[in-house]
């Protein structure tokens, strides 16, 4: 028979005293894990007073007692994202407590891990936990997160629903975008002087602030719709029919204020006819080509890792296009989920495995990532909150009123008019990622962009609450 060490043992033997006895597995393995663990220990102690004695033989003064090998890169971009993980999906929660979209707390969430409030109260914990050596790599995993929503956003949004509800959701969805346009531009001219960088002109900081005021988050109100069981409604289909077609919309001029921003007008116009050119392509021959792909992609019940590679790389390819025609990369994403059919299986099957991901780890690293940049301290005195204010209340007035007046002009009742308005006014994370952009062009400042956020999310927190107020004894059917 064969012993602990692998020795021949004869059966023959009778052991004696001076033979060795059978071994205790148990006993074996903790002298064996101790003895690892006391020579881990040995050698950490032996190295920790080894680059204490490199120091000191370096500076000839004694080292701070603080001094440590610096943290790996990568170590410290996991413990940032397991902290920011764990902030905003707290907060969310409890904003969804209190009935109100979770994605406000997991962006309020990456606001106070910021310079607005770490930074302010424990500003070594705030360096310590997000120095400016990971908001590079934090910066990657937020763009590919909003490639990835922004795809998700693209196949959920039922082109069918805009055509059904016809002229209608056109007239009001633009009328939601037209007046809190000229209302910011209206803004940007006052506040110019004091609010815009110098190299930007007047007309970018106008357009810019326009299109800011104009956007409705349409993944936002339709999960609003959807928790309130009212998204299959008459009302539900026009107030998603109107939010789709303003974020198309509002999303295409902001293409155009990138192209303009990136380049002079005669590059502009060149960026313009290619955008024009790849959104023809994409609807008129890649679209067809793509509803012909999709049942081969369906022929097993469930998508296969080919089939969702063969989708991947599509995706990418159309963000690089748009990235190289001088937009950004999330039209690219956006346009082609726009052309997957979104009840076919390959839509379900993506957002399936996508959604908690995309929830989870990706879109908080956004929202840390814009609150590292989102430095509320900035509004300082009584003009700069005055400016803010007066920003809130026109883009409120802008949304509301448009949406509301259109709404009504076209034969709904006040109280549709109003709740139709309301849902209107809902920014949330879409409104987030234009700020973004704005920021990286240099179009707004560290201040304007503070100022933005803030009413990206007292538009989006004022939703669930006037419209449970306008709806309570009239819901609806």
């Amino acid at each position: 028979m064969v012993g602990f060490a692998g020795e021949m043992l004869s059966p023959e033997v009778p052991p004696s005293s001076s033979t060795l006895a059978k071994p205790n597995r148990l006993r074996v393995l903790a002298f064996y894990l101790g003895m690892i663990g006391i020579a881990i220990g040995l050698f950490l102690l032996i190295d920790y007073w080894g680059v204490r004695a490199v120091a000191l033989h370096s500076s000839g003064t004694a080292a701070p007692a603080h001094l440590k090998a610096e943290i790996p890169i990568v170590l410290h971009v996991l413990l940032a994202l397991a902290v920011i993980i764990l902030t905003t999906r707290t907060i969310g929660n409890l904003f969804a407590w209190f009935q109100q979209p979770p994605v406000v707390g997991e962006v309020i969430g990456g606001i106070l891990l910021g310079p607005s409030l770490l930074g302010r109260i424990a500003p070594e914990m705030f360096r310590y936990l997000l120095p400016h050596s990971v908001a590079p790599f934090l910066n990657v995993i937020a763009q590919l997160g909003v490639i990835l929503y922004m795809f998700l956003v693209g196949m959920e949004l039922d082109l069918k629903v805009v055509t059904r509800s016809g002229h209608a959701a056109l007239a009001i969805s633009h009328a939601s975008i037209l007046v809190p346009f000229l209302l910011g531009a209206l803004v940007a001219l006052g506040i110019y002087p004091i609010m815009a960088e110098g190299h930007v002109s007047f007309t970018m900081f106008a357009l810019f602030l326009g299109i800011s005021m104009s956007i409705t988050a349409f993944p936002v109100l339709a999960r609003i719709l959807t928790d309130r069981g009212v998204s299959k409604t008459r009302m539900g289909s026009i107030a998603l029919a109107c939010a789709a077609v303003d974020d198309v919309t509002a999303w295409c001029l902001l293409a155009l204020v990138i192209s303009l921003a990136k380049a002079n007008v005669s590059s502009a116009l060149v960026t313009w006819g290619l955008t024009a050119g790849y959104i023809a392509f994409v609807f008129i021959l890649l679209g067809p080509l793509v509803r012909r792909g999709i049942p081969w992609l369906e022929k097993t019940p469930e998508l296969t890792r080919t089939g969702m590679a063969v989708i991947f790389v599509a995706m990418l390819m159309s963000s690089m296009a748009t990235e190289f025609i001088g937009i950004h990369a999330i039209f690219g994403a956006f346009l082609l989920g726009t052309v997957i059919p979104h009840d076919s299986k390959v839509t379900a099957g993506l957002t399936h495995r996508l959604h908690d991901v995309i929830s989870v780890l990706f879109l908080p690293a956004f929202f840390a990532f814009t609150g590292m940049r989102t430095q509320v301290a900035l509004i300082s005195g009584a003009q700069a909150w005055a400016v803010c204010g007066l920003i809130v209340l026109c883009a409120c007035a802008g949304k509301f009123g448009g949406s509301a007046i259109a709404s009504k002009l076209v034969g709904l009742n006040w109280r549709d008019a109003s709740s139709l308005g309301i849902l209107m006014n809902t920014r949330g994370l879409v409104e987030l990622i234009a700020l973004n952009i704005g920021l990286d062009l240099g179009v707004i400042s560290p201040t304007l962009f503070a100022m933005l956020v803030i009413m990206a999310l007292t538009t989006t927190l004022m939703t669930t609450p006037i419209l449970h107020l306008l709806t309570r004894k009239h819901p609806w059917v």
